[in-house]
């Protein structure tokens, strides 16, 4: 199955858009200084800055319905094959050192209707990992990657999507307290295809995640999804870019992430290129931040950068803040102790992203472990 075919656009050259390149000493070890990395805890992260060698793998546990395939391919062939090439150390040092990328396939015209699923568990070593979803053109799936374990895990996903194709792609961040985890999701969007991402990331030490996404032509729709529950000492960090580089293309960003804690720190970066030859595009993005307890921080930065003013429509908002004392109250004067107020207003501040998901029974664990968070400020749930 080919990969859809990228027409040649302007290279971009800017300090928020790191050059994609496979080479690791294009990517030097950031001293943190560096826009990409000043958000970012480089000490902890350390494993997966160093060219140290590892022959480690985490445990696959794979379910595909039928006619989904799967195959190892090598570290060159790889290169041939990602929807973008590497734009940090961690994913660069990912894929060179991987040993190889599993490719997973949904053939053209597939209208699946049980989840492509794969769960990955780490078994507290450090691993590199490179993996490629191909969709084929005018196929409909959802696409279900779970990491759970403890591990130091850099990774590469690609995510290339043929042409008139639906695809849900969801990637669930459900790791132990100590792993660290981080990488580069790159996401390819075929002439009028529609993709939706929904990113969860509940746990883990560490989770540093850089997610770009690009058009193959025009008609490309994009909806972009996120979840992230940030404990004390946890740092959770999405770093989002939408390159609009095809005409009539549409994306919607919204990510929502609570916090609780001493130390629990988030991180959103939200990038978004409107190029000169992406005329009568439409974009939005949103990020929406719940502090429940005091020592937390939650640094949330949208960006936009228009070449062409012949577009649909362009935004951004972003918002870090308390409880909504107008919705305590009136859940208050229904009769309802302050405690579960405060309860069903985070349920229903995620629930409109959960329900994205797609998978039934992957909801229904995603709100129970909500409901195990808000236990920590909260109380358990009667």
């Amino acid at each position: 199955m080919a990969a859809p075919v990228l027409e040649a656009v302007e290279a971009l050259e800017s300090h928020l858009h790191p050059t994609p390149s496979f080479e690791i000493d294009d990517h030097p070890y950031p001293k943190g200084q560096e826009e990409i990395w000043r958000f970012s805890p480089l000490r902890k992260m350390r494993a997966l800055l160093t060219d140290e060698p590892s022959d480690a793998q985490l445990a696959w546990a794979e379910s595909f319905p039928e006619g989904v395939s799967s195959q190892l391919i090598s570290v060159a062939q790889a290169r041939m094959l990602v929807a973008e090439a590497p734009i940090d150390r961690v994913s660069a040092l990912a894929a060179a050192r991987s040993g190889g990328a599993r490719v997973i396939d949904v053939p053209a015209g597939a209208q699946l209707t049980e989840p492509v699923s794969l769960t990955l568990t780490g078994t507290g070593q450090h691993v590199w990992g490179h993996v490629i979803f191909r969709v084929g053109a005018n196929s409909s799936s959802t696409i279900l990657l779970r990491h759970q374990g403890s591990a130091s895990y850099a990774t590469k996903v690609d995510v290339l999507v043929g042409d008139g194709a639906n695809v849900n792609f969801v990637s669930i961040q459900d790791w132990d307290d100590d792993a660290v985890h981080g990488g580069h999701h790159s996401v390819l969007v075929g002439r009028d295809a529609v993709v939706r991402t929904v990113t969860v990331s509940l746990g883990g030490e560490v989770v540093r995640l850089a997610e770009t996404a690009k058009f193959a032509g025009p008609g490309g729709s994009l909806e972009q999804f996120g979840l992230y529950f940030v404990d004390g000492g946890q740092h959770i960090e999405h770093r989002l870019f939408v390159d609009h580089n095809a005409p009539n293309t549409h994306s919607n960003v919204d990510y929502r992430g609570a916090l609780q804690g001493e130390g629990a720190r988030s991180v959103w970066i939200g990038d978004v290129l409107i190029r000169k030859i992406a005329e009568g595009i439409s974009t939005y993005e949103s990020n929406k931040n719940l502090v429940l307890t005091d020592g937390c921080r939650a640094d949330s930065v949208p960006n936009l950068e228009i070449e062409t003013g012949n577009i649909a429509g362009a935004g951004h908002s972003s918002t870090t803040g308390r409880f909504d004392d107008e919705q305590l109250f009136y859940l208050r004067t229904r009769g309802i102790s302050e405690a579960e107020a405060r309860r069903l207003v985070v349920r229903g501040f995620f629930a409109s992203i959960i329900r994205r998901i797609g998978v039934p029974e992957v909801e229904e664990h995603m709100m129970a472990a909500v409901e195990r968070e808000l236990s920590v400020t909260m109380g358990s749930y009667e």
